[in-house]
């Protein structure tokens, strides 16, 4: 099976069991967390640093990180990418896009972001029988399944609703381009202001502030945890009636201690032993002046 048939396969295997349909997806973060039980989170990173996946195998733990960035439509794919080498169970996840040859494994998780992002059905749904298709188009399918024109123009050529010319002809719009001359530059703005936040892993964050409702984690743990000041931590915590529980302290009654019987027998033998009497002290009391 070819890297592209193998994407599309599993790409699809996955939307079926988590009853996605054919349908534009949402939260990806959210999305992965739930459907896999994965840590996802949005870091600092360096340029050219998009995603990573790592694999503990002696706690059989998976964690996917993505880079902060003001480009959400990448942010998605490589979101996408990283949970197709987890699906495919590939060793690494190395940063999506960072190198010019591309493995059989970045390949086939490419074709899985691809298919999981723009599905073939889906996709036919949304034009209908729109032919031929203009910039306008193209612009509206990178809107509703919010990917960049990169992909939905491979997407669109492989399911054989524009040909290899208008792909080479479309392949260097930009999403900003698109937004802008179709008039939804404001949702695109909207969407660069989520991508580029940090966001910690919701399972650990929701962990994290259960301890603090304890009492037993402070909230510069937690305001540490999402990136946001003290303050910030603190004040979202206590608008949402999220407070440390106060645990009294429990004094004891000196009537309930045991009673102590001290045997000072052996500390008067060693006190009369040669060597150990007491020795006078001379004490010289000074004026001063």
């Amino acid at each position: 099976m070819s890297a592209e048939a193998e994407g599309r396969a599993t790409a699809e295997r996955f939307r079926e069991e988590q009853n996605l349909g054919v349908q534009p997806l949402g939260d990806l973060v959210a999305i992965i967390e739930q459907a896999t039980g994965i840590d996802v989170a949005v870091l600092e990173a360096d340029q050219d640093q998009h995603g990573l996946m790592m694999r503990d195998p002696r706690r059989d733990a998976v964690f996917i990180g993505v880079a902060r960035t003001r480009n959400p439509m990448r942010q998605r794919s490589t979101l996408a990418h990283e949970l197709g080498h987890v699906l495919f169970a590939d060793v690494t996840g190395g940063s999506a896009g960072a190198w010019s040859h591309r493995s059989p494994e970045e390949i086939r998780a490419d074709a899985f972001a691809r298919h999981l992002l723009v599905p073939v059905e889906g996709l036919r749904e949304f034009l209908g029988g729109r032919e031929p298709l203009t910039q306008s188009d193209l612009s509206e399918v990178v809107q509703r399944f919010l990917v960049s024109p990169k992909i939905a123009v491979i997407a669109l050529c492989r399911a054989g609703h524009i040909d290899e010319a208008t792909k080479q002809e479309w392949l260097p719009l930009t999403t900003p381009r698109l937004a802008t001359r179709f008039g939804w530059s404001d949702q695109y703005r909207a969407l660069q202001d989520e991508s580029a936040r940090r966001r910690a892993p919701q399972r650990l964050l929701a962990r994290a502030i259960s301890a603090y409702a304890e009492g037993v984690l402070s909230v510069q743990a937690i305001a540490t945890l999402r990136g946001i000041t003290r303050q910030e931590a603190e004040a979202e915590l206590r608008e949402a009636g999220v407070v440390p529980r106060e645990r009294p302290v429990a004094w004891a009654d000196p009537d309930e201690l045991p009673d102590v019987d001290v045997d000072l027998a052996a500390l008067d033998e060693a006190l009369a032993e040669p060597g150990h009497g007491s020795r006078p002290v001379d004490v010289t009391a000074r004026e001063n002046g």
